[in-house]
């Protein structure tokens, strides 16, 4: 069996803490997870990563799926480079919605 070529990248991950489990959340794949503490929402990210990127490969999808999502094809290189976000800040802002009574 042909061993699969890997990169590194650095992807953003926010980590928020709902009630009693934490979220982890890929904006640069548009994927989530958690786990009942903070280490096993970040080890439940890394095999969520693995295991999504290896079925949009098996699926034949994985360049669609990554364009899609901002992230830019290095020819040069034979790598992809994920977005950039810059997280500014967190705010709670006010809006008034519908709401059936």
């Amino acid at each position: 069996m042909k061993k699969a070529h890997q990169i590194s990248v650095s992807l953003p991950v926010q980590f928020i803490k709902e009630g009693n489990v934490f979220v982890a959340y890929c904006p640069a794949l548009d994927i989530s997870t958690q786990g009942d503490t903070f280490e096993e929402a970040q080890k439940m990210f890394d095999e969520l990563v693995r295991v999504y990127i290896a079925e949009l490969i098996k699926m034949g999808t994985l360049e669609e799926v990554l364009l899609s999502c901002g992230w830019v094809k290095e020819p040069t290189k034979k790598t992809w480079k994920p977005p950039s976000f810059d997280f500014i800040k967190e705010d709670h802002h006010q809006v008034n919605i519908p709401c059936p009574i």
